[in-house]
């Protein structure tokens, strides 16, 4: 089977080495393997400043699993979640919490614009009922970045609980636990960290995990569980993606010897510019702003030339080696491109040759 070169928000192109690391069959009962479920942990808690005030949560499944865990388990029967949305993960958080019966406001911005710490202010002092706050720090829907530390100083200065999605910007950005004031922050093991898909984390405040016990609404996703599991005799209780963590702790050894994740942010700011400075030269647009504009995933507009067909430029691109995605956005026909993954300049080039090349084959004006 062929293999692109995947510019994608994630699963995401990853090292010949993560993969070969899978080449290993390993009981989850045996004590290597419970070594590296906590080194995994530890390593996670690191890469965020975490302090011993944290915890690391391991729960299989993909990223949307932990956040309805962290949902469905953190919030009290008598709570009430404010989620600023400006994309479909915002949205999604909202329809998890309302589908398990929480009492939910929806705070919408535009997908081109960030909510702004004096929005989140205003609201959470307008309606005392609000007992937690979730935001997608880089909304995979288009590739903006929302302002997680001011976001987050109003949430702490409000006595709030504060819910962090950093699905496609953990091992990406850096991101200090300290200083953005999350008491719980999700993320996965396909995004920026370069593993491939198999499970979620959630980096946790101690004491706001301790009150999760007895809350939870489900069995498999209950997070005080699972902690409470992890603490006891490090094993997962339920089966555990035993190949996909030892592919994990392969990434994170590659992710040091890059340099953390200052050295990964650097090359993905370096893809992205490139990746933009080259697009505009062919004559696309961009739909974020440059001052909101992550350097995980940006969203271009489709050509208004009628013979553009986001089907055929994806499968054009795809048969030289590389894959995109598409984007409908709030009615705005447009396409994604991701700039992270085991990739580099010099991908990013090849991949600009092959959209020119593509653009002169179907005949597209830009």
């Amino acid at each position: 089977m062929s293999e692109p070169k995947l510019f994608t928000p994630g699963p995401l192109t990853t090292s010949r080495t993560v993969k070969e690391a899978m080449l290993v069959d390993l009981g989850s009962r045996e004590v290597e393997f419970i070594e590296l479920v906590r080194a995994i942990r530890a390593g996670l808690l690191a890469l965020a400043d975490g302090t011993a005030d944290h915890e690391a949560v391991l729960l299989q499944g993909s990223g949307t699993y932990a956040i309805e865990s962290v949902i469905s388990s953190a919030i009290p029967s008598d709570g009430k979640i404010l989620v600023l949305a400006n994309g479909v993960y915002g949205e999604r958080i909202a329809t998890i919490a309302e589908r398990h019966g929480i009492a939910t406001e929806v705070l919408r911005t535009p997908v081109h614009e960030p909510p702004t710490a004096s929005v989140v202010r205003e609201a959470l002092a307008t309606d005392a009922a609000i007992t937690h706050v979730a935001l997608v720090h880089c909304e995979t829907t288009t590739g903006i970045l929302n302002p997680l530390t001011e976001i987050g100083a109003e949430v702490r200065a409000a006595g709030k609980t504060f819910l962090v999605d950093a699905m496609s910007s953990f091992g990406g950005i850096p991101i200090s636990l300290p200083e953005c004031g999350a008491d719980f922050l999700i993320s996965s093991s396909n995004k920026c960290l370069e593993g491939v898909p198999g499970f979620a984390f959630v980096l946790a405040r101690r004491t706001k995990l301790a009150e999760c016990e007895g809350r939870a609404r489900t069995i498999s996703l209950d997070l005080h569980a699972q902690w409470a599991g992890l603490e006891k005799n490090g094993q997962f209780r339920f089966t555990p993606p035993t190949h996909a963590m030892l592919a994990f702790a392969r990434a994170l050894e590659e992710l040091t010897a890059e340099g953390w994740i200052a050295a990964r942010n650097r090359r993905y700011q370096e893809n992205q510019s490139v990746l933009v400075e080259g697009m505009r030269r062919l004559g696309f647009r961009t739909l974020i702003d440059s001052a909101h504009q992550s350097p995980i995933i940006t969203t271009f507009h489709d050509p208004a030339d009628p013979a553009f067909s986001f089907e055929a430029f994806h499968d054009a691109l795809k048969a030289r080696g590389c894959a995109i995605y598409p984007g409908k956005i709030g009615g705005t026909d447009a396409f994604r491109v991701g700039s992270v993954g085991h990739i580099d300049r010099g991908d990013i080039e090849a991949l600009l040759v092959a959209v020119a090349e593509t653009i002169d084959e179907l005949g597209i004006t830009l």
